[in-house]
């Protein structure tokens, strides 16, 4: 598997400066172009490391989650990555090699490194190789149930994860899911979604769920709303709820995207106080 992480860097002086990127009230595109040196931001306790925010909590914006892609230099890491006890995390590695302990188990994840973390984990991360890591960081805070358990930490490659095949598709389309979908103890699911060229979602979706959608691999053109945009390898898309969408994989090759949504939860209610 191959995977698009951005380098940073600057354009040219010589460069035009119009882009893709567009924000609006129902979604939002960052073209790969946007995500360079001076638009980094750094985490307290993080050693080593720059990060891109794609996506914060925001009125307008991103409501349920928040995501990252992070660049941690050899030796670089952390001992204390998260100072939210209530937010469970994805980590997922797009290249290099990470060193993850997870309540004292060490892992090592290469590209394609798939890492659920709960809530109050005891986690940490280093990079011990002579090459800089990449990795998407997908917080959540947690919805507790009443009677429901928190689910356990686990880790994997998405090599080892089946695609499951999207009904009436002949396989154009397929949903790799890291979590089982009927675990209600999850409350949010990060897969992988791959469209083989010419491959389609067929009809506008429109749903409860919020979106992040960072493009793996390919280029597809994906409606959003009312427009159809042209997206490419290294672009994150944001989808509001009941936002519509749709895609058609023009090609050559796959067009896939890590996708987030916020799943298995009553939408939580406004309280009026008189």
């Amino acid at each position: 598997m191959t995977y698009y992480a951005p380098a940073g860097g600057l354009p040219a002086q010589t460069e035009l400066t119009t882009d893709r990127a567009v924000f609006t009230e129902a979604y939002a595109v960052l073209p790969r172009g946007t995500m360079r040196d001076i638009v980094t931001s750094q985490l307290p306790f993080w050693e080593h490391t720059r990060l891109w925010v794609l996506a914060r909590p925001l009125s307008g914006f991103a409501e349920t989650f928040s995501q990252y892609i992070v660049e941690v230099a050899p030796g670089g890491g952390s001992d204390k990555p998260e100072t939210d006890p209530g937010a469970e995390a994805v980590l997922f590695v797009v290249e290099g090699n990470l060193s993850l302990t997870v309540e004292g188990d060490k892992h090592e994840l290469e590209p394609g490194g798939y890492a659920f973390l709960p809530p109050a984990a005891d986690w940490t991360v280093r990079n011990t190789s002579d090459s800089r890591v990449v990795f998407h960081f997908v917080r959540k805070a947690y919805e507790h149930v009443e009677g429901i358990d928190v689910p356990e930490a686990f880790v994997t490659n998405e090599a080892d994860v089946e695609g499951h095949e999207m009904p009436d598709t002949d396989g154009r389309w397929k949903t790799q899911r890291f979590a089982d979908p009927l675990d209600v103890r999850h409350d949010m699911h990060v897969n992988i979604v791959t469209f083989e060229p010419g491959g389609v979602i067929p009809f506008p979706e429109t749903h409860v769920m919020e979106h992040g959608l960072y493009v793996l691999e390919g280029k597809a053109v994906y409606l959003l709303n009312k427009d159809w945009v042209e997206v490419q390898e290294g672009d994150f898309m944001w989808l509001r709820s009941f936002c519509p969408q749709a895609c058609y994989a023009g090609g050559p090759g796959r067009f896939r995207y890590l996708l987030y949504k916020d799943v298995n939860r009553h939408p939580r209610l406004p309280r009026h106080h008189l």
